[in-house]
C-alpha cells in the first residue's frame, strides 16, 4: 500500500501530501544502499591505503632498517672483495713467481656460475637486495676456496724448495780451510806427471781432520774412481751428488741418511795421493762441476773471492 509523505511547498508556503509508489520506495532504498556502499568503499580505501596502522608503520620501519643493513653488508662485501683481489694478485705475481709456479687459471678463480652476478644496490626492493648480497657472498666463498687451494699448492712448492735447498751442496767440507791447494780444471798430476783434468778441488789438511757432508742426502753404494782411495759419495737428490776422496776413515755406511754439516769421515792420504788432503767433487746431472761455485752458505763474500782466486792457479794437484 502506498505510503503518504509530506513536503513543504515554497510557493504556497504549506505542506502538501506526496504519495510514493512501491517503485519509488525501492528506488530510494537502492540509491541509499548504493550511496552507503560507495562511502564504505571510499572509507576502507582511505583506511587501508592512505592511513597506515601502527603495525604497518612498524613493519615499514623494520623493512627500511633491513634494506640499510643489506646495503651495509654489500659495502662490506665489496671491501672484502677488494682485499681478496689484492691477495690473488700477490699470489699470482709474488708467491707463485718465487716458487716458480704458474698463476692460477682464471676459470678456477672466477667460475662462470658467479662471473657476471651483479645488482644495483640502490634498488628499493628488499628481496632483490637480499638476492644480490647472497650472490656476492657466494662468489666470495668460491674465490676463498680457490685461494685456499692455491695456498696449499704454494705450501707444497715451498716444502719442495726447502728440501731442494738443503739438498744442494752449499758449504765447505772442511771447516776453517780458506784456500784451495789445487783447483778445478787442467792440473799436473803428482804421480803421473802429466796435465790431466782435475774434476774437483784439493783441500790440504792434517790427517784426521773431520770431513762434513755439504748437503742432506743418502750415502751411495757407488765406489770411488781409480786411485781415489777411501771414498764417500752422497746422493742428494735433485740431480746432485758430492764425492769425498782419499779419506783415512769413513764413519757412515751405504744407505745411511746424512744432514748438511754431519761428520762423514776424516782426511787421509789413501789412493793415488801426494799428501794428506781431501779431494772434493760436486756432480750435477752426472757432470762434474767446479765445487768452488757451491761454497756460498758458510763464508763471507771476501772469503769466497779468496777461495776462488786460489782455485784458479794452475799448479800440481795432490791427487
Amino acid at each position: 500500500m502506498p505510503k503518504t509523505f509530506y513536503h513543504f511547498n515554497t510557493n504556497t508556503l504549506s505542506f502538501e501530501k506526496v504519495q510514493l509508489s512501491v517503485k519509488d520506495i525501492v528506488k530510494r532504498v537502492l540509491w541509499l544502499f548504493a550511496s552507503a556502499l560507495t562511502f564504505a568503499v571510499i572509507f576502507i580505501w582511505i583506511a587501508f591505503y592512505l592511513i597506515d596502522s601502527p603495525k604497518e608503520k612498524m613493519l615499514q620501519q623494520e623493512n627500511e632498517q633491513l634494506k640499510e643493513q643489506l646495503k651495509e653488508m654489500d659495502r662490506q662485501l665489496d671491501v672484502m672483495s677488494e682485499a681478496m683481489a689484492d691477495i690473488e694478485n700477490r699470489d699470482d705475481n709474488i708467491y707463485r713467481v718465487i716458487f716458480e709456479t704458474n698463476p692460477m687459471p682464471v676459470e678456477e678463480r672466477y667460475p662462470k656460475l658467479y662471473e657476471h652476478s651483479s645488482f644495483n644496490v640502490n634498488n628499493t626492493d628488499a628481496l632483490t637486495l637480499l638476492n644480490g648480497v647472497s650472490d656476492k657472498a657466494n662468489q666470495l666463498i668460491v674465490r676463498l676456496s680457490a685461494q685456499s687451494r692455491s695456498f696449499d699448492t704454494i705450501a707444497g712448492e715451498a716444502q719442495r724448495k726447502s728440501e731442494m735447498l738443503t739438498s744442494i751442496p752449499a758449504i765447505r767440507p772442511l771447516k776453517g780451510v780458506k784456500t784451495i791447494t789445487s783447483g778445478f780444471g787442467g792440473r799436473y798430476h803428482p804421480i803421473l806427471k802429466t796435465i790431466r783434468m782435475h774434476t774437483g778441488v784439493d783441500l790440504s789438511a792434517p790427517k784426521g781432520t773431520p770431513v762434513y757432508a755439504t748437503a742432506d742426502g743418502v750415502v751411495s753404494r757407488e765406489k770411488g774412481g781409480s786411485g781415489y782411495g777411501i771414498t764417500v759419495i752422497i746422493n742428494h737428490g735433485y740431480s746432485y751428488q758430492s764425492l769425498y776422496a782419499h779419506l783415512s776413515k769413513k764413519v757412515v755406511k751405504p744407505g745411511q741418511k746424512v744432514k748438511r754439516g754431519e761428520l762423514i769421515g776424516y782426511v787421509g792420504n789413501t789412493g793415488l795421493s801426494f799428501g794428506p788432503h781431501l779431494h772434493y767433487e760436486v756432480i750435477k746431472n752426472g757432470v762434474k762441476v767446479n765445487p768452488v761455485h757451491y761454497f756460498f752458505d758458510d763464508i763471507t763474500p771476501e772469503e769466497y773471492d779468496a777461495i776462488l782466486e786460489s782455485s784458479k792457479v794452475v799448479n800440481q794437484a795432490l791427487s
